[in-house]
């Protein structure tokens, strides 16, 4: 390598120039050092002259999320994901073009995405083997924190059922919204880790490195990060992985599946567990836990292990668990109650029971009287 001593013998001019390109490469090695495919970027670490390290938020198999800076909008809080593409053949070397370039399509497809539950991504770009997304620093607390919290203070084993339902009707949204795109956008990882309260009462879905984008000619997914979820929340198809045949059906079960946690306090099994052993998932009615039979059978038919004894979509999942949604914006307020089926309702009702039965007696005793000519 050139020193100062090499830097002697060139001419006056190109010795400057020189001098000037080891400082910028000295430079630019300072802000991408050298470093293992695990090991996080560096506090302080500025990407594309604008993105500035802060802190490591969470770290995965397949990449990282810090929150950082935008030194370029000065108060401009964001979250940069980086993740490794593990689709590219090192000996094929135009392989790893094409991962590239199909994360770039993903990332293009991302950041058309706008809508209230979901975060923003507003750059994509790539160094060395790394691919990295800019989107929306969402602060709050995760759902599954925000369980073990409750579970701390309390002997509840899960959420309010009807915390949970207005909870829910967000998340539908979002998954209605992406699973509607086209071509239709999977998230492929719902779990409550990923679902964020934001000191608002707004819900985000996060987490965009296993998203998938469906391919339109064979209904098959591509992929920026191969991945097959988290294993409570993943359905059996998923882990077929790319060879796989996963579809919106899939996100419902994992939305099921975090709807279950939520409510029973635990993960449900494994789907590969339930399919071994039949009878595994408890029931969610159990004594000290008010659950209507409505909601229950909701999430159960979510976590049907076969694709097509799920719901149809999101939307419909929702009518199941919530009703036809309000003319207005599609949020179930806090203190709701779930809706029940009619005999839950009479049941919890003895006024309305009463009354209920003295109609059905009149109409009974106004038949009968017809009947014998009066």
């Amino acid at each position: 390598m050139l020193g100062s001593a090499e830097d002697a013998r060139l001419p006056a001019a190109a010795a400057s120039h020189y001098s000037e390109w080891r400082a910028a490469v000295q430079g630019w090695t300072h802000a991408f050092p050298a470093r293992s495919m695990d090991e996080p970027l560096a506090p302080g670490t500025v990407l594309r002259e604008r993105y500035r390290i802060e802190t490591l938020v969470g770290q995965g198999g397949m990449g990282a999320v810090y929150k950082a800076h935008d030194v370029r909008l000065p108060g401009r809080v964001c979250a940069v994901k980086e993740a490794v593409p593990t689709l590219w053949d090192p000996a094929r070397p135009a392989s790893r073009a094409q991962a590239r370039a199909q994360c770039r399509r993903e990332a293009t497809v991302l950041a058309r995405l706008d809508h209230p539950n979901l975060p923003k991504v507003s750059d994509a770009f790539a160094h060395g083997p790394r691919e990295y997304l800019i989107m929306d620093f969402v602060a709050g607390l995760n759902l599954g924190d925000a369980l073990r919290h409750r579970q701390k203070g309390s002997q509840a084993q899960g959420l309010p059922e009807a915390t949970v339902l207005a909870w829910s009707a967000q998340i539908l949204d979002a998954l209605a919204y992406l699973h509607g795109q086209e071509p239709p956008i999977l998230h492929r990882d719902v779990k409550p880790a990923n679902i964020i309260v934001t000191d608002s009462g707004a819900l985000k879905l996060v987490d965009f490195g296993l998203v998938k984008v469906l391919q339109p000619e064979d209904q098959r997914t591509i992929t920026v990060v191969q991945g097959r979820g988290t294993l409570p929340y993943t359905p059996l198809e998923q882990f077929g992985g790319d060879a796989g045949f996963a579809d919106a059906a899939s996100d419902l079960y994992s939305f099921g599946a975090t709807l279950y946690h939520l409510l029973a306090g635990q993960p449900p099994p494994s789907a590969k567990e339930r399919f071994l052993e039949a009878g595994q998932l408890a029931e969610l009615r159990r004594p000290g836990r008010a659950i209507s039979r409505r909601t229950e059978a909701a999430v159960f038919r979510a976590m049907a292990m076969h694709p097509r004894q799920r719901p149809a979509s999101a939307a419909a999942l929702r009518r199941e668990l919530l009703g036809a949604p309000p003319s207005g914006p599609a949020v179930l307020g806090a203190g709701a109650e779930p809706v029940a089926p009619w005999g839950e309702a009479l049941a919890a009702r003895p006024a309305l029971l009463a009354a209920a039965t003295l109609l059905a007696l009149g109409a009974l005793g106004l038949s009968v009287w017809h009947s014998l000519g009066g």
